[in-house]
């Protein structure tokens, strides 16, 4: 399971977080075939990333940390190190943004 999260994962824990926006903006990638769009929010000193797999309608919410991602990708927990994970091929791109 998070071979699908951790390219999406390593393109929101070098970015730079969202500045000053009421909502944060919806993104999209496609990753193996697969479709996700997320929020990127930050509380504290963690990122926030809350999401949807487009086809099944499967949620998503991974917390980045300074050394590891923990969250849930449906009703399944997940945490790995946030040093496995691999960059993205392709940037992301916005759907919509305020």
């Amino acid at each position: 399971m998070k071979k699908f999260f951790l390219p999406a994962v390593a393109l929101f824990a070098t970015t730079p977080a969202i500045a000053h926006a009421d909502e944060p903006a919806t993104q999209r990638f496609e990753h193996k075939g697969s479709s996700y769009s997320y929020t990127v929010t930050q509380v504290g000193d963690v990122r926030v990333i809350s999401g949807i797999e487009e086809r099944t309608g499967k949620p998503f919410t991974l917390r980045v940390g300074a050394n590891r991602v923990r969250g849930t990708v449906g009703s399944q927990q997940v945490s790995f190190a946030l040093r496995d994970v691999e960059p993205l091929t392709k940037p992301a791109t916005t759907i919509a943004s305020r």
